[in-house]
């Protein structure tokens, strides 16, 4: 499919774990009184040592350039001494952050007491039945369940939701948790529950992952889908955290699991119409989704991608009329059916687009003359606007756009007519855009899967307004609060700015700053920045109940729009990305900094009390703007960081690293490996220069950033800075996790309550701290 559009997801480590269904001293010797960093910070001294890892030489050289490497050997798993490192650095973790038992505890209590003791998703219609998740009491996963619909309408809807007749039982996560003696992994789902029925893409670092329900289990669950006859599950599983799913098969009429031989490395399913045939894909040795097969008495190949810089997935039309196969790099494929033709999110070049800015436009094409040279340009989103997504009714088409720098969602009555000729603009077609709470919101489409239905549902919420489930009724053009009876605003409580920043080139980067009204000391608070910048991907905004452990402490709490991501710029969505990819990678790591100094300089934060956040590709944003501007943050988390971005780009082999050269470019294109390599956060470490204290997180399992990536950076950084400052840089690895860690919504609570007693510490604010 040629230039489809691209699905947004929830960021990482910004998703707070409450939204479950629908984030003595330190190690400094007395002697290191001329440290710079130990004169503004409490820091007292230990007699604690960091581990200290061996060292082989090694040279790596390319194109003519050589560097030495004596941590290289770090990338060899299997090495009984990485392991031997590993556990002695989770030691002096613990040790470093024993001190802080008290307020961890405090924390976790605070953060568990604001979960509420049960949860459930709003039923969702679908053919005769009703489906919905549910956590019971005193487990940690939840259940997905159906029940069969006697009464008709919106309100009986409810009446059978509460009745809960003859409730079926489909899955089980507390079951599977058992079975296989471990923790699940998953994201948070307040408002991922609500997609149960629905697909999303996930171009996070290393692979293109595609999963289904709402409440996703990222380590041992990733897809799910029930056949049309609604007589079958199909699910994907992972018992090790490496991401290597095997399809899992139930007979939802006998509630017996159906056996067959094993198929691993599977990412995404499609239900045939007649519910006969399973499709799936496959992933290559790289974990590249890249074949297509259907399951039937045998498995036939019936697709293979021979593009290393694609991958497959596997989809159905919302009509159930066709299955897709779509091929595409880190962009999600996007069409869907109606009646005849195909309607197709697009960025190919058209003869009838005459604004600047880039961006998708909605064609259509006949179901039976799908070619290329037969799409016709139906609705264009005009000058000020860009498409994002779309979802297609019987009588409704939904577009998600970002309008005048802000996300919007609107609806517009279907089937839209067009002549040959002309394409329409959006506010041609009279759309009505649905009602959200503030400028600042941020939202999460739910399965909507009924292709007849007239209702949209919709996971709406802001820094100040917890998630609300809005169902908008296109037909009548009216909302209905399914979770909350009105629109909760805490913006008395806590205020929520939108800034700009002017970066080191003259753009203006989008700062969302987040405080208390009654604790915010201008110029001496402590806060934080999260930034991401990679792939197109906008930091989530949405609330956060965990903040609020940070917020009535006096915090400062603030998202970098830096480039790379999708937004609406100068030169539209499309251009901002790009300004941050590739050749221009450092932008984002400018851009990061100028929102950080911002914050210093306009008072919201103390200069010598900001830290950083970042997870993943968001590890290296912080990571390389830590080298860059060492003296800017006193603290840091990274989070499964991608450090060694070099020597990860310069092996083909692994997981899906040609899928990135799109992204951070070809290595073996000389001028863009001398960029990689200028700002490889591992290969860029300042010798001499005070670092800021670090918590650095990762998974041995990890697929997608190598646990050798954050041990390297950590040995490297002990070794080259400051040994006074060098020593409050630890290293915390899930021994038996993947990229994204694992356990319930307790485990959550125990991670982030670690995290925030570590920024506490590091700010020297442990002592004052509400215990």
């Amino acid at each position: 499919m040629l230039g489809s559009s691209t699905l947004q997801k929830p960021s990482l480590f910004s998703f707070p774990f409450t939204r479950l269904l629908l984030l003595p001293s330190l190690f400094f010797s007395s002697s290191f009184s001329s440290c710079k960093r130990r004169s503004s910070s409490p820091f007292l001294s230990s007699p604690l040592k960091p581990p200290l890892p061996k060292k082989i030489a090694s040279t790596i050289s390319v194109h003519g350039f050589p560097w030495d490497d004596p941590f290289h050997w770090m990338s060899n798993t299997s090495d009984p001494d990485l392991l031997r490192y590993l556990h002695q650095e989770n030691s002096y973790a613990q040790a470093f952050m024993a001190d802080t038992q008290e307020l961890q505890r405090t924390l976790f209590a605070e953060m568990k007491n604001r979960m509420p003791p049960k949860i459930s998703t709003p039923p969702e219609r679908w053919g005769k039945w009703l489906y919905y998740q549910h956590v019971p009491e005193g487990k940690e996963y939840p259940v997905l369940c159906r029940k069969l619909s006697c009464h008709d309408g919106f309100f009986g809807a409810f009446l059978n939701y509460k009745e809960r007749p003859e409730e079926e039982t489909l899955l089980d996560w507390n079951e599977i948790a058992e079975q296989y003696g471990m923790h699940l992994s998953f994201l948070p789902f307040f408002r991922l529950m609500f997609m149960s029925l629905s697909e999303v893409i996930w171009c996070d670092r290393k692979i293109l992952f595609s999963f289904l329900v709402c409440f996703i289990c990222y380590v041992n669950i990733g897809t799910c889908r029930i056949s049309p006859d609604h007589n079958f599950l199909a699910y994907t599983l992972d018992t090790r955290g490496s991401e290597l799913f095997v399809v899992q098969l139930k007979d939802l009429r006998t509630g017996a699991m159906i056996l067959g031989s094993e198929v691993k490395g599977v990412l995404s399913l499609a239900w045939a119409s007649d519910s006969d045939c399973l499709f799936y894909t496959l992933c290559d040795e790289n974990q590249r989704p890249n074949r297509k097969l259907g399951a039937d008495v045998a498995d036939d190949l019936l697709f293979t991608e021979i593009d290393l810089g694609c991958c497959v997935d596997i989809t159905s039309t919302k009509d159930g009329k066709f299955n897709t196969i779509n091929s595409n790099s880190r962009a999600s494929s996007e069409e869907e059916h109606h009646y005849g033709f195909f309607y197709i999110l697009t960025n190919a070049p058209s003869e009838n687009i005459t604004f600047a800015a880039e961006g998708y436009h909605l064609v259509r094409c006949r179901a039976e003359k799908s070619s290329l040279s037969t799409w016709q340009d139906v609705v264009l989103p005009g000058q000020d606007a860009t498409f994002q997504d779309m979802d297609m009714f019987h009588g409704h088409l939904v577009l998600s756009l970002q309008k005048e720098g802000l996300p919007m969602l609107c609806s517009i009555n279907m089937p839209i007519n067009v002549d040959n000729e002309q394409a329409k603009y959006i506010e041609d077609l009279n759309p009505w855009f649905f009602p959200l709470p503030s400028a600042l919101c941020s939202f999460l489409p739910a399965s909507n899967h009924d292709f007849v239905a007239s209702v949209y549902r919709l996971v709406v919420s802001s820094p100040v307004v917890p998630d609300l489930i809005v169902d908008y009724d296109m037909f009548k053009q009216k909302f209905t609060f399914l979770h909350q009876e009105e629109w909760t605003d805490l913006s008395e409580t806590y205020s929520c700015e939108r800034q700009e920043v002017i970066s080191h080139d003259g753009v203006m980067i989008p700062l969302t700053i987040l405080y208390s009204r009654k604790l915010h000391s201008n110029g001496n608070s402590p806060g934080l920045i999260y930034g991401y910048g990679a792939y197109g991907e906008v930091l989530d905004k949405g609330w956060s109940a965990d903040h609020i452990s940070l917020l009535d402490r006096g915090w400062v709490i603030a998202y970098a729009d830096v480039s790379a991501i999708f937004l609406v710029g100068v030169e539209g969505d499309r251009a901002w990305h790009r300004a941050g990819t590739k050749m221009n990678k450092l932008n984002s790591f400018h851009d990061f900094a100028a929102c950080a100094i911002y914050l210093i300089s306009e008072g919201y934060v103390h200069k010598n009390q900001l830290v950083a956040i970042g997870c993943s590709a968001g590890g290296l944003l912080v990571g390389a703007t830590i080298n860059k501007y060492p003296d800017l943050f006193c603290a840091a988390i990274l989070k499964v960081p991608f450090l060694d971005i070099a020597n990860t780009m310069l092996d083909p082999c692994l997981p899906l690293t040609i899928l990135d050269y799109d992204e951070f470019g070809d290595p073996d294109v000389q001028e863009e490996f001398e960029t990689i390599h200028s700002y490889s956060p591992y290969d860029n470490i300042v010798p001499g220069v005070c670092y800021p204290s670090t918590l650095v997180t990762a998974s041995f399992h990890d697929s997608r950033v190598g646990v050798w990536e954050t041990a390297k950076w950590v040995a490297k950084v002990r070794e080259k800075t400051c040994q006074s400052c060098s020593p409050s840089v630890i290293l915390k690895t899930n021994m038996d996790g993947g990229h994204f860690s694992e356990g319930g919504r307790l485990k959550h609570c125990e991670d982030m309550a670690f995290e925030y007693a570590f920024l506490i510490k590091t700010t020297g604010f442990l002592h004052d701290a509400k215990q």
